[in-house]
């Protein structure tokens, strides 16, 4: 490559790194503790439950797709 186009690359990234951070303001930051950002005890526990039957395939007798172990499900 030459030298026009590492510029303009660098250039590219430069710009789109830039615009993709912002101040979040005071009065945006109670947003974060709403209910509704939070993960509910139930939903944790069935994206655990899911990952768990998955990853561990030959254990079985949890109710979820399960195979031999060998990821054929």
């Amino acid at each position: 490559m030459n030298t026009k186009m590492k510029l303009t690359l660098l250039a590219v990234a430069v710009v789109l790194t830039a615009t993709s951070c912002t101040n979040v303001k005071e009065y945006q930051k109670n947003k974060i503790n709403d209910s509704e950002m939070a993960l509910s005890a139930r939903k944790v526990e069935k994206n655990e439950s899911n990952f768990q039957s998955y990853r561990e395939g030959a254990s079985g007798a949890n109710g979820g797709k399960t195979g031999g172990g060998c990821g054929c499900n």
